[in-house]
């Protein structure tokens, strides 16, 4: 028989699944999702968790809408699992979109739009060609803005996580975006790494989570192995939220600031933002290839406060796996047990 939590939006059947309205609506058998973390992903690690029975996410914002496509081939070459396709609205161009919703993934992950754009129109192409919308908000305010212009998911994003984020903790901003958009499905992302957190955010009336840096440190990530290594290392507290990244770069991300490893290059640069700008140039030059090179110390590296959480560098398939199953224990056989009559 079906055992009920958390209203509707958990059940376990028999022991082998967690079902929520995430995984009815995907039609995908774990309420586990990859953040599309653009230089993150790669068509192999999307494939690898749609297939572990997740729902892979292609990073695409830094990709041509002619590479994009060749990227989505290669997924399709690999899978015949959901998977979807991630843009940074501030950023993406129409051909970007276009090339997206063309390739008709079972989803079009989005983030970080401007004000002036009008989401509603956007989500609405998206659901004419057939394509449901997931969009991911820092703030109770920016969720309902995204649920009245038809998303079908909305992503709470805690300032645990690494890369560009917002300013308030996953553990307040998910059950406030609950609150504020059901009973649209809401996936909790930020400082989730294991089973422990799935059951966390299922607790706080979550669909499922978005997982970014517990993936990068996977078999499948295209990360250079140093940086992988190094989050294995992480002690959780080795992270800094700046925006001397985006000057570095020379890039501006509405509202947001992000989260990085604290290494000899941020510490370089900590109080020195206006010099930075006058020599971006020559800078970020050296920082790109640090990156390529594996030079952790030299490069702007992006990893969330998870990182204390993950001890060793495993397959997809097997981090998609272990979190549900820790996560059925602890609602199977740890909580039940604390309710007494």
């Amino acid at each position: 028989m079906w055992w009920v939590l958390i209203g509707k939006s958990c059940r376990i059947q028999n022991g082998r699944v967690i079902k929520t309205a995430f995984t009815h609506l995907l039609g995908v058998d774990h309420p586990v999702a990859l953040a599309g973390m653009g230089g993150g992903t790669s068509p192999e690690l999307v494939a690898a968790v749609s297939n572990a029975g997740g729902l892979g996410i292609l990073g695409a914002s830094d990709s041509e809408a002619g590479t994009i496509r060749e990227l989505i081939a290669k997924i399709r070459a690999s899978t015949h699992k959901p998977f979807g396709v991630n843009l940074l609205l501030h950023g993406a161009d129409d051909d970007q979109v276009r090339a997206v919703l063309d390739a008709r993934p079972a989803m079009l992950s989005t983030a970080w739009s401007r004000d002036d754009q009008d989401l509603r129109a956007i989500f609405a192409n998206a659901h004419d060609a057939g394509v449901k919308v997931m969009h991911m908000v820092p703030t109770a305010a920016d969720a309902t803005r995204a649920a009245e212009a038809g998303a079908d998911v909305i992503v709470a994003q805690g300032t645990d996580g690494g890369g560009h984020i917002g300013l308030v903790g996953t553990a307040v901003i998910v059950p406030m975006v609950v609150r504020e958009v059901d009973p649209v499905p809401v996936l909790a992302a930020g400082g989730i790494a294991d089973g422990r957190g799935l059951a966390a955010m299922l607790a706080f009336g979550a669909a499922g989570v978005l997982v970014g840096t517990r993936f990068l440190a996977t078999t499948e990530s295209p990360l250079h192995e140093t940086f992988k290594r190094a989050i294995v290392k992480s002690d959780g507290a080795d992270t800094i939220v700046t925006d001397l990244a985006d000057i570095m770069l020379g890039v501006d991300w509405p509202g947001a600031v992000e989260r990085v490893a604290r290494n000899r290059v941020v510490e370089r640069w900590l109080g020195r933002a206006n010099e930075l700008r006058r020599r971006r140039g020559e800078v970020q030059g050296r920082m790109r290839d640090a990156r390529r090179g594996g030079d952790f110390e030299e490069a702007i590296v992006y990893w969330g406060q998870s990182a204390g959480l993950i001890k060793e560098i495993v397959p997809a398939a097997q981090v998609v796996a272990d979190m549900v199953a820790e996560a059925e224990t602890i609602l199977r056989e740890r909580l039940p047990i604390l309710v007494f009559e």
